[in-house]
């Protein structure tokens, strides 16, 4: 049976011009409705286990004659968020706007940016409109959000609210802010470059590419190429705000702070990583071994939870494919797992994401290719099955390898096709570096590029510890390990 539940509507004055339902499906038969401007989805037929779908539909009221004017929704009401009531509730985001290519994993990477974890979701598109609710939780160690900030953050990657919803939308890639070079000089010690990464994180500032250099009298040069997400970085005032902020936050250790537009010195550091071939290989390799030299994996608790499994049923549905998920629960899943369905070019037409359930999460997806056709070709089953399980257990790859008499840690992870890498793995490795005590002798960002795809590179020079001897195979796993769980927020 169907149960439908008005959950919005937008008109004027007079009948409403269109209502949007929330509507589920038991697996008990009902009769096939009708209804003139009722906009059908293909559901799964009767007695086929599927307890859930949230579905939109576009109701319109053909009484009247309706202008473009009228299709729209007001951009106050494109993102709507209800704080938790309390520290331990969720809070809910809700998204109800025209649809695009890559939308989902855009809206993700925002709400991961601002230091949130999505504990369940459900969303729905017709390839036109679509409609998300997203229930979030801050991660430890995140700053407090600023919800209005998110809000539009989150609505500045919504297309245009005013465009009418019979058009299909189309993509569209929005001109590349510009690069700032931020250069830092201080006084060294022990998790300083963690606190200065803090403040351009909570300044709603994006790291591109990072250089820090210490010298021999005890000082250290910091080069942070930076992008903002607010595009203010234009003005005076908004650059003054952030060096005092930073000043502020490293008190007697500041000299002194530049933030200036990046000239040909950010050209010349987004060329290739010099990689050794066998660090390549051990950190790039789909084959992630078990041995203790390569340090992928982490400690024995946790490496018997790297599982993943996905079903592909196209007897469910008429016109797509259902993907069933089931794996361990971690920081960033759902923008892994929309982030390949993007590369992928598959469009998502209906999901749910649950609970986390003993550490571990299940998901519906159902999905088509760009020709609005179901995966039945076995091989692309099976390539898209292979990279979304690879990026649900390995997101990041993380290990140690010496570089010439020093050790180096590595930290690896996709890049979008757009060009963007994952959120705040700089804040999250910096962090752990600075839990255990580790000095952090140099540090950059560098881009790889394998035959497959593009990578987004950390690496750090780490200093020798009496807790933590670089030359000791257990110390190097404790590291890895301690650095993995912070980026997957276990």
């Amino acid at each position: 049976m169907y149960n439908l539940t008005a959950v919005g509507y937008n008109g004027r004055d007079g009948p409403p011009k269109k209502i949007l339902i929330a509507f589920s499906y038991t697996e008990q038969p009902s009769q096939e409705g009708g209804g003139k401007g009722l906009v059908h989805f293909p559901l799964p037929a009767p007695k086929k286990l599927f307890n859930y779908a949230l579905l939109r539909i576009h109701f319109f009221h053909f009484g009247s004659q309706i202008e473009d004017s009228d299709m729209g929704i007001s951009c106050d009401d494109v993102v709507l968020i209800q704080p938790g009531k309390t520290p331990d509730e969720p809070s809910v985001v809700t998204i109800n706007c025209p649809d695009k290519a890559g939308l989902g994993c855009d809206l993700c990477r925002v709400i991961l940016e601002f230091g949130l974890s999505i504990t369940k979701g459900d969303f729905s598109t017709d390839g036109r409109w679509c409609y998300i609710v997203l229930w979030v939780v801050p991660t430890p160690n995140s700053r407090q959000v600023d919800w209005e900030s998110l809000k539009t953050r989150l609505s500045s990657y919504c297309p245009s609210c005013a465009f009418p919803v019979y058009f299909n939308q189309q993509s569209t890639i929005p001109s590349p802010s510009p690069v700032y070079l931020l250069k830092f000089w201080y006084l060294d010690r022990k998790g300083l470059l963690h606190d200065v990464t803090k403040v351009l994180c909570e300044l709603e500032l994006v790291i591109q590419r990072v250089k820090a250099m210490p010298t021999p009298d005890g000082k250290v040069l910091d080069l942070f190429f930076v992008t903002d997400c607010m595009e203010l970085l234009h003005t005076k005032q908004r650059r003054d705000d952030i060096c005092e902020h930073l000043i502020a936050a490293l008190g007697d250790y500041w000299i002194t702070c530049e933030l200036q537009l990046a000239g040909p010195e950010y050209e010349s550091s987004q060329g290739c990583s010099s990689l050794a071939p066998a660090i390549a290989d051990e950190l790039f390799g789909y084959e992630l071994s078990d041995s203790e030299a390569c340090l992928q994996a982490l400690s024995p608790d946790m490496r018997a939870r790297e599982k993943a499994s996905i079903t592909v049923d196209n007897s469910l549905s008429p016109a797509h494919t259902l993907l069933h998920i089931e794996c361990v629960d971690q920081k960033g899943l759902f923008y892994d797992i929309l982030r390949t369905s993007k590369d992928y070019n598959i469009r998502i037409a209906h999901g749910r994401f649950s609970s986390n359930v003993e550490g571990f999460r299940k998901m519906d997806l159902f999905i088509q290719q760009t020709d609005g056709k179901k995966v039945v070709d076995p091989e692309s089953q099976i390539a898209l099955c292979s990279r979304l399980k690879e990026d649900m257990i390995h997101p990041v790859r993380v290990i140690i390898a010496n570089r010439g008499p020093d050790t180096e840690l590595l930290v690896a992870n996709p890049v979008e096709l757009s060009g963007k890498g994952r959120p705040r793995v700089f804040y999250d490795v910096t962090l752990a570096l600075k839990v255990l005590g580790l000095f952090i002798f140099s540090a950059e960002i560098v881009r790889h590029s394998t035959p497959v795809r593009q990578w987004e590179v950390y690496r750090f020079r780490l200093d020798d510890s009496r807790e933590f001897p670089l030359a000791s195979s257990r110390a190097r796993s404790k590291i890895v390990d301690r650095v993995r769980r912070t980026l997957m927020g276990r």
